[in-house]
């Protein structure tokens, strides 16, 4: 006498089939992801943040080694060429010294990113410090120190960075240790009201009472903890040092010959536009590809630490 299997709902006919097995298999919770992998889907999933990445990438990349295929030293003069347009020999041109302005574009391009970075790692330092450490400390301490980051918050630090700046010769070192010392108080103010939410954690009190030292705890559990804005805050810190550095040798107080950076390219660009635009043109499209791919970086990386944001899809 023949058997025959049921057809059961679930019953594969496999007589080693637990359908409840595979129901519990099915249950167990997905392996989490960790933060940093949760971050980076999210950030890639911003195609103009990605975008921005691979035009910075590029930018660095040229920044780097772009002198290395210039045909001609940045400070040195062609006086057969004179205020030439752009050709094989002189890709970019040359100025009215008879000087190559790929060469320059490429030097000026290193100077103002190496200031932009020395100016925003000191700012994004000195302003987590500071402000932290007023939130924490709170008292006395805390009060003085936002009367001194707004009495600087209304002081025209324009002015003093031109004065200084000038008085110096336009020396590229003096330019980013001015750029620093005016430009963390507005991310001190930033840091100290993220700050305030943190100083009463039950990781905080717990050092406190285990005998931490106040500057220790501000320094391992509170600045940690605020990462995401300080990364945020970075990024946003060499592009509005860039900008403030261009401004300034745009106006002549900033970087001087024989040194070059692309805002004092641009600043003697500007004066022939009509009749020499290459001199303009090339290093305010490398100033303009550097601010625009950090800014959308900055944006991405906004959405993707942020976890109320939607922008970067769902985990």
């Amino acid at each position: 006498m023949s058997t025959e299997v049921m057809n059961v709902p679930g019953h594969s006919g496999d007589p080693d089939h637990d359908p409840t097995a595979e129901l519990l298999q099915s249950a167990q919770p997905r392996r989490r992801l960790s933060k940093g992998t949760l971050y980076l889907r999210r950030f890639l999933r911003n195609r103009p943040a990605v975008a921005g990445v691979v035009i910075l990438i590029l930018i660095i990349l040229f920044a780097l080694f772009g002198g290395l295929i210039a045909q001609h030293d940045y400070l040195a003069t062609d006086f057969t060429a004179l205020t030439t347009e752009p050709d094989s020999n002189h890709w970019f041109g040359t100025n009215n010294a008879g000087n190559d302005i790929y060469a320059q574009t490429v030097h000026g391009l290193q100077r103002s990113l190496l200031i932009a970075l020395i100016v925003s790692i000191g700012t994004t330092v000195i302003s987590a410090v500071v402000g932290a450490s007023a939130a924490y400390f709170g008292g006395v301490y805390e009060r003085s120190t936002l009367v001194v980051i707004h009495f600087l918050m209304v002081v025209p630090t324009f002015l003093i960075l031109a004065m200084i700046s000038n008085a110096s010769g336009g020396n590229w070192l003096i330019v980013a240790t001015i750029l620093t010392l005016t430009g963390w108080f507005f991310q001190a103010r930033v840091i100290w009201t993220m700050a305030l939410s943190l100083r009463e954690r039950e990781y905080v009190t717990a050092a406190r009472f285990m005998g931490v030292r106040g500057i220790w705890i501000v320094i391992r559990h509170i600045i940690p903890n605020i990462g995401s804005l300080l990364i945020i805050q970075f990024t946003l810190g060499v592009v509005g040092a860039v900008l403030t550095e261009t401004s300034l040798s745009f106006l002549g107080f900033g970087i001087k010959a024989p040194d070059v950076s692309l805002g004092a390219l641009i600043g003697s660009g500007a004066n022939t536009i009509t009749s020499a635009p290459w001199l303009f043109y090339f290093p305010a499209a490398a100033l303009t590809l550097l601010t625009v791919s950090m800014a959308l970086v900055a944006d991405g990386l906004r959405d993707a630490l942020d976890p109320t944001s939607t922008a970067g899809g769902q985990a």
